[in-house]
């Protein structure tokens, strides 16, 4: 059941901040099956080092600092982005700058912040095993949201879609109609 509530969570969230920034990680992803792959591969990594860190701001953090939790998860989750930027670099050579872009929709994307910040209420009486297994849940949620999407992409941007529903509000009733189904589920 965490994993349809994540799944509906994200895709709201992805949807709303789609309006807001003028970007969508979901979108791009579903646009051809090498970004979903990538982005769904990144994203898995970012959730997973992410509640990992949220474990060890929860477990060193004293109740009464608990107001500065917000601004640690942001900071951990942009030393992440520094250092997966950084081992891309080093390690891929001429390939950084083919593969960045992965980390760079990634690293700001709801899902990740999303997962961290709500995984220290679901995970913490399982300890640091139930945060990695928290955050590897979120990642796949996304990749399951992002497959969803990829499926239906094409014919909800086709020509046979009249022009002023084609895009993002065909995309919008189908991803409600899609949450409510997996609703129902619970």
């Amino acid at each position: 059941m965490f994993l349809i509530t994540e799944l509906i969570a994200f895709l709201c969230a992805n949807l709303i901040l789609t309006r807001a920034l003028g970007t969508s990680t979901m979108f791009t992803a579903a646009g051809s099956r090498s970004n979903l792959i990538g982005t769904a591969a990144v994203i898995t990594v970012f959730t997973t080092i992410g509640s990992a860190a949220a474990y060890i701001i929860d477990s060193l953090l004293p109740q009464s600092l608990d107001d500065i939790r917000l601004l640690l998860y942001t900071a951990a989750i942009g030393l992440i982005y520094t250092g997966l930027l950084f081992a891309l670099k080093k390690f891929s050579g001429k390939n950084f700058y083919r593969y960045r872009k992965y980390i760079h929709i990634s690293a700001f994307n709801c899902a990740v912040m999303g997962t961290v910040f709500t995984v220290s209420g679901t995970a913490e009486i399982a300890g640091f095993f139930g945060y990695i297994s928290a955050g590897l849940e979120a990642g796949a949620g996304f990749v399951l949201a992002s497959l969803i999407l990829t499926a239906a992409y094409k014919r909800l941007n086709s020509y046979k879609v009249p022009v002023s529903f084609r895009g993002f509000p065909a995309i919008l009733v189908y991803l409600g109609i899609i949450s409510m189904a997996l609703y129902a589920l619970r």
